[in-house]
């Protein structure tokens, strides 16, 4: 783009080190800046990026189980939401890797916004169509949009400093992510959830009302029914009531589907008159190149390079594996606080937002952590709490078990940032370039394990579906002591 500022040449590894020049530019003798005063503005306009991407994540999520009872499918089907979302990730990662090499980060996280915004706006036909494929076709495209700013976002982060505050960078920028969540969460909790009507369907299922009662196969002479004791749970007693209210008043299902598929729209409209304006705003603002001096190798010889170090490699496994089970957890608490606690869409999205506090607290505390605490160590050492805490969910009735599942998220907090930093650690610029392609594409961990793990809850139950996210944990922790005990050695000798 021509109206940006070239940065510094910073086409050196990210992996090296040179604190004096550093010291120097920055004017603060013996310290190494975080983010210099040069990259400022240009890192807290991408800091956004982070916190849209997070809204989109977390508007998203609850509508897995909005979607199994307004549409009437199965918790796998419904679990189709997260496979078209994070499947995005996959198949545009490399695509946006190569036009940032052709053009520019500031030219691919524009193209994100547009294709975020487009994504969106489906939202419009779908919901007017009472259309679930559309609306699965949004979610395609609209992480099409997020692949864009991702695999662009994270390497710009990196490369806006020296190489030595890298991890610290990326994960002060990674803060960011969960405010945007929390605000999806909030407007999920507040805005859609309570204006639903199958929420009040529930709420008359739940306390046994003669609205639910007409839509039963059964007649009560002596008195109104505990619905889920009959049904053996309040889930299986509202998916019979809807079934029969298709069936016997289908107008009334069709008026309610529209009602709340027209909920389910408005956020995804206002998301994306936001995201038009950052798209204007960047278009209008200068942003660092860090042009390299020469141009890129072949794509086929830098795969080959990467593919041949551990460290990379194993790292595309760990995120792949930690991106499932984040998703999985935070897709879940839904399903397990409405199943195994009996409360109301609401009310589990609440229990939602309260892990995605814990998780915003936790990645400040482990960021600030990371000053004395080697990466490898503290993924490691989370890694083995959060099986515990799993473990807790999968064992533990009641809310003690939800209250274990929401714990889950202090132990992730840290993990996507600084497995992303470990990977490209010690790479040439363009290197990292294709390099967090393959870790954007590693998202697609999100996309095929909820539907594994919806398909798990049908067969197994919520809690048992529990042990895939643990697996998970499993492979992370062995990344973390793989970390510290081989891949940092072996990267600081190359």
């Amino acid at each position: 783009m021509a109206d940006e500022s070239h940065g510094d040449g910073h086409d050196q590894e990210l992996g090296s080190s040179h604190p004096n020049a550093t010291d120097r530019q920055a004017g603060i003798p013996g310290k190494v800046p975080v983010v210099p005063k040069q990259y400022l503005m240009a890192f807290i306009l991408t800091t956004c990026c982070f916190a849209l991407w997070g809204f989109a994540n977390d508007i998203t999520n609850p509508l897995v189980k909005v979607f199994k009872e307004v549409f009437q499918i199965s918790n796998t089907q419904s679990s189709l939401v997260q496979f078209a979302f994070y499947g995005g990730y996959f198949t545009m990662a490399l695509p946006a890797a190569y036009f940032i090499r052709k053009f520019s980060y500031k030219g691919a996280i524009m193209v994100g916004f547009a294709l975020y915004a487009l994504g969106a706006l489906l939202s419009i036909p779908a919901s007017m169509n009472t259309n679930f494929w559309i609306f699965i076709a949004g979610f395609y495209v609209l992480t099409f949009g997020l692949a864009f700013l991702e695999t662009s976002c994270n390497p710009y982060i990196l490369a806006m400093g020296p190489p030595e505050t890298a991890t610290q960078r990326l994960n002060l920028a990674q803060a960011f992510n969960p405010i945007g969540s929390l605000t999806g969460m909030f407007v999920a909790a507040t805005f859609v959830a309570p204006n639903l009507d199958v929420s009040e369907f529930r709420s008359s299922m739940e306390s046994g009302s003669p609205a639910a009662v007409q839509y039963v196969d059964a007649e009560y002479p002596n008195g109104l029914p505990n619905f889920a004791e009959e049904y053996g749970t309040l889930d299986a007693a509202v998916s019979t009531g809807l079934l029969n209210m298709k069936a016997k008043d289908a107008p009334a299902f069709t008026a309610m589907q529209q009602h709340d598929l027209g909920v389910v729209r408005t956020p995804y409209v206002v998301i994306a008159a936001v995201v038009l304006g950052f798209l204007a705003l960047f278009a209008l603002t200068k942003m660092p190149t860090f042009a390299a001096e020469v141009p890129d190798a072949p794509i086929g010889e830098l795969a080959s390079r990467l593919l041949g170090k551990a460290h990379y490699r194993e790292g595309v496994i760990a995120q792949a594996f930690y991106v499932g089970a984040q998703i999985t957890c935070w897709t879940f608490i839904i399903h397990y606080g409405m199943e195994q606690v009996g409360l109301s869409l609401g009310e589990a999205q609440s229990w939602n937002i309260y892990a995605m506090i814990i998780f915003l607290v936790s990645r400040f505390v482990c960021t600030f952590m990371l000053k004395y605490v080697s990466p490898g160590k503290l993924l490691a050492a989370l890694a083995i709490v959060a099986i515990a805490f799993t473990f807790g969910a999968i064992t533990l009735p009641g809310k003690t078990g939800l209250i274990c599942l929401i714990l889950i998220s202090a132990c992730m907090s840290l993990m996507f940032p600084t497995i992303y930093g470990i990977a490209l650690k010690g790479l040439p610029a363009e290197e990292a370039k294709l390099g967090s392609a393959g870790l954007i594409m590693a998202i697609v961990g999100g996309a095929l394990l909820p539907l594994l793990q919806g398909k798990f809850i049908d067969e197994l139950g919520v809690r048992n579906s529990f042990y895939l996210p643990l697996i998970c944990f499993v492979v992370i922790a062995i990344f973390g002591f793989r970390t510290f005990m081989r891949h940092d050695q072996e990267v600081s000798a190359a």
